[in-house]
């Protein structure tokens, strides 16, 4: 066997920065030092810091006056080193040039009113760091996919994690080239780091087996170990030579081995000698000592017995040998157990672990919890590679996370139990959980679980079911998960779809939030479907009937309506007779006098009565007329002044009705009567124009 190392592996220079500006730190001063979070992501190396007395604080407040803090090669937000001033305490910072440059290009980009994107792992602290830098106003986009959800903008700023695929961060910048009219792009990813994972993928591509070293919370670590494992090359990720297991490397012929940037120089050779000595005389030594042992119970051993009494307290197995041990029932199961009875039956054969050979009575004590946990720890590592979830119940809610009972004590952090933030944890307590296993370290006894990642490929199966079903023309039952100036996205059960203000209501809406909040489910119309960008465009209107479909059952010619005025426009203005039906009031209709703008005599928001003159409902027109309403009301004043003239006359004889009231009075008449005449020659003209 073979084992070649990639180059460029191990310790970039802004990590190497940071550990020698620590070092030096420590040797000029007395004072005590802390790190905020882990100094780089590898725990071999944090442990050695510690004791050299540079510690991990969470919060700038657990560091004493007058106390030295480091700022990580990930960098912080300026909050950060405003609090470190305001507490008094010696600032040493240690971020890596390349992530202050890109802190330095987003402040810049955000003050000069672009919209920051940066493109990263959002819960990554450098990612978090150069957010801090916008005032916590960038937007942070992981995959292609995102990006294609993001609203447009006028202008955008784009730049990257320093340790991004440059694969990922170009697909993502094709995409976001159309979301602004002005977009700055800045390819802000560390040289080191893009030649670090060629060199690695390079090496993947001849190698039976690649080995990736370096932290398992190590961002750029595990990019590198997925970008070897994308090349069809079997890969594993470990921290230490410990891990390395035999049969990884049986019958290989070329091992290949890379590391993260945060991996140290002696733990890249402590794991080449290792594979070394595990290839060579390590395994006939350790057959022949297996060969040779003589076969007797000791403390530890796990062995197999047949069950012959089970009591109310304890369980009675033969374990060979003209042997009998004993369970008591707090080693019958690491769960709350009422009687042995539940678990056992006379002549059943069980795998039990010796607790002592021989106690204060002589006898052999056994414990089917501890065989168990021992198989649970190579179930759960089975698991692991294979990504098989287990299934556990919740025992305890904890700082940080919840106790899981999966054979062994489980740990499931808050933020991988949903695939959204838990505020309260305690409702899961004693409910049996699904979850992949992420890490399992048998010597710590520790044991990471992720439901998340169960909930997610859940998800993901039932989004790409849901996108062979949904057509256009379907009515589907949605949750609103978020409003925005324009619309509103509506989860479909695994697909958002927009539903545009549009398309939410028969008449103007100036927010989706007049009629739609967070939360609410409604049935939605599927107006258009594009499975090729996953785009899905809702209605409303469609399922609610229009306002316009029994508008003559309403309204008719001739009839006097009010209603306020909704807008105004050079050739009339707009009344709102009901939500979604508006009516037009032309110029020439709203006074006999010829008018320039008709805000000489009306305003928006203003109630107005008019007389209803024309109605289209095809074409969804209705016309109105103040002037005609007014000349009518004049008209009939004038008749009945008229006819109380004549009524004078017929009852004092005297001149003819001509000579009684003169030339005035016929001139009066005259001019009454050519007043009362609709002027309605222009309206088709405006209602053509506005397309009413």
């Amino acid at each position: 066997m073979e084992t070649i190392l990639a180059p460029k592996a191990g310790f970039c220079f802004g990590v190497k920065r940071a550990l020698d500006l620590a070092m030096k730190t420590a040797r000029e001063t007395n004072k005590k030092i802390y790190t905020l979070g882990p100094l780089i992501h590898n725990p071999q190396v944090v442990e050695d810091l510690s004791q050299k007395g540079i510690k991990v604080v969470k919060d700038l407040s657990e560091i004493p006056d007058e106390g030295v803090i480091i700022v990580r090669s990930h960098g912080v937000g300026p909050e950060i080193f405003n609090k470190a001033n305001e507490l008094g305490l010696q600032i040493v910072d240690a971020t890596c040039p390349f992530v202050k440059k890109a802190q330095k290009l987003a402040k810049e980009l955000n003050e000069q009113g672009y919209q920051v994107v940066v493109v990263g792992d959002r819960e990554h602290p450098e990612v978090t760091g150069i957010i801090g830098w916008t005032g916590q106003q960038a937007i942070v986009i992981e995959t292609p996919e995102q990006a294609e959800k993001l609203q447009p903008f006028k202008k955008i700023g784009i730049i990257s994690q320093t340790t991004q695929p440059e694969e990922n961060f170009e697909q993502i910048v094709s995409v976001l080239q159309d979301r602004a009219e002005d977009v700055k792009v800045y390819n802000t990813i560390c040289n080191a780091t893009k030649d670090r994972q060629d060199a690695a993928v390079e090496l993947a591509k001849k190698v039976d087996v690649m080995i990736v070293i370096g932290g398992k919370n190590s961002a750029n670590t595990q990019k590198l170990a997925r970008l070897c494992a994308n090349t069809g090359t079997r890969t594993y990720h470990i921290e230490t030579a410990d891990e390395i297991k035999k049969h990884w490397l049986t019958g290989k012929k070329l091992i290949g081995i890379t590391a993260g940037a945060s991996t140290p120089d002696w733990i890249i050779e402590e794991v080449k000698s290792y594979m070394e000595e595990i290839t060579n005389q390590e395994t006939e030594k350790r057959q022949l000592e297996e060969a040779l042992a003589v076969k007797e119970l000791h403390r530890g051993d796990i062995i197999k017995g047949t069950v012959v009494q089970v009591g109310d307290d304890e369980v009675l197995v033969d374990v060979g040998g003209k042997s009998e041990g004993v369970i008591p029932l707090r080693e019958i199961s690491c769960c709350e157990l009422r009687s042995p009875r539940e678990m056992f039956r006379i002549g059943e054969q069980v795998e039990v672990a010796v607790i002592s050979v021989k106690d204060d009575e002589g006898k052999i004590l056994l414990s089917k919890r501890k065989a168990d946990a021992e198989k649970a720890w190579d179930t759960l590592k089975e698991a692991m590679l294979n990504k098989t979830p287990v299934e556990g119940f919740v025992t305890e809610v904890v700082k940080g996370g919840l106790l899981v009972d999966v054979g062994v004590q489980g740990f499931m952090p808050a933020s991988l139990v949903e695939r959204g933030y838990v505020e309260d944890l305690s409702k899961y307590v004693g409910e049996k959980l699904k979850a992949l296993v992420i890490e399992v370290k048998r010597e710590a006894k520790k044991i990471i679980l992720s439901r998340k990642a169960v909930l997610e490929e859940e998800y993901r199966q039932k989004r790409a079911a849901l996108w062979e079903e949904i057509e256009e023309g379907q009515v589907r039952k949605g949750i609103v998960r978020r409003l925005t100036n324009f619309g509103a996205f509506v989860d479909l059960g695994g697909i958002d779809g927009l539903l545009h203000v549009s398309e939410m209501a028969w008449y103007r809406i100036a927010h989706p939030s007049e009629i739609l909040k967070e939360n609410d489910e409604i049935e939605v119309f599927i107006l258009s479907v594009d499975k090729e960008h996953e785009k899905v465009s809702l209605s409303l209107k469609k399922i609610i009937p229009s306002p316009w479909h029994n508008i003559s059952e309403k309204y008719s010619v001739g009839q006097t309506v009010t209603g306020k005025v909704v807008r105004l426009a050079p050739f009339g203005a707009f009344v709102e007779l009901e939500p979604g039906v508006d009516a037009l009031v032309h110029i020439s209709q709203l006074s006999e006098k010829r008018l320039g703008t008709p805000g000489e005599v009306v305003n928006a928001g203003e109630e107005i009565t008019a007389k209803v003159i024309d109605i289209d409902p095809e074409k969804h027109k209705i016309s109105l007329s103040v002037k005609e309403l007014k000349t009518g009301k004049e008209k009939t004043e004038s008749d009945a002044e008229l006819k109380r003239h004549q009524a004078q006359l017929e009852e004092t004889p005297g001149p003819t009705l001509g000579e009684s009231l003169g030339e005035e009075l016929k001139k009066e008449i005259a001019e009454a009567v050519e007043r009362s005449e609709p002027a309605n020659d222009t309206m088709d003209e405006a209602t053509e124009e506005e397309g009413h």
